[in-house]
């Protein structure tokens, strides 16, 4: 699959990291191809760098993973995305996010050509994307998207990044819900000092 990964810090380097690993082909996409956080990703064959257009327009699926406040800047920056499937990996966190819209995906929509627009990666830290493994047993991922096709998509990755299984939360109805599920790691593992080697599983009986 042929990935474009704006934005080249914890969760994007992880996921890139990942997904090379996997076979995928990425594409860095960076506003300075010269300077750029991330550099030590190109140690992997199958990553490159690109302008941010550049990326998108040679990838099938986009992964976006900025600061939550540039949601509406980034994705106008795009270019065309018709026929493209976005994940967003983003959260507002203490209200820096895009102004006059509740979660970051529903900024996306609203400023992009694409409908297949999920909300992925999102509801744990970069640390358990680099190794989903407790105790020998994967932990879980969650997606939330109207677009079914973003939403397999989404799921196929996260089981390439080794996580047991992607969950199907809901569609766009469901992106505040998956902000919240985010804040409730962060409160654990941040404010309440259980530290960030923590992660959910489902269980079922």
């Amino acid at each position: 699959m042929k990935i474009a990964i704006i934005g080249t810090g914890n969760v994007g380097g992880a996921l890139a990291t990942k997904w090379a690993k996997a076979g995928h082909q990425i594409f860095l996409g960076v506003q300075d191809t010269e300077n750029f956080k991330g550099k030590e990703l190109l140690n992997n064959p199958n990553t490159s760098v690109q302008s941010v257009t550049e990326a998108v327009q040679k990838a099938e699926v986009i992964l976006l993973a900025t600061p939550a406040k540039f949601t509406i800047e980034v994705t106008q920056s795009l270019g065309d995305t018709s026929g493209k499937i976005i994940i967003d990996a983003m959260n507002i966190v203490m209200n820096q996010g895009p102004v006059g819209f509740k979660t970051t995906t529903d900024a996306i929509l609203a400023h992009t050509q694409s409908q297949d627009v999920v909300k992925c990666f999102n509801t744990t830290g970069f640390n358990n994307m680099v190794n989903p493994l407790y105790d020998g047993s994967p932990i879980d991922m969650f997606v939330a998207g109207d677009s079914e096709k973003g939403k397999q998509i989404a799921t196929q990755l996260a089981l390439d990044c080794g996580f047991a299984h992607c969950y199907n939360v809901g569609g766009n109805d469901k992106f505040f819900l998956m902000e919240q599920y985010a804040w409730f790691w962060i409160n654990l593992a941040m404010f309440q000092g259980n530290g960030r080697e923590m992660g959910f599983k489902l269980l079922k009986r």
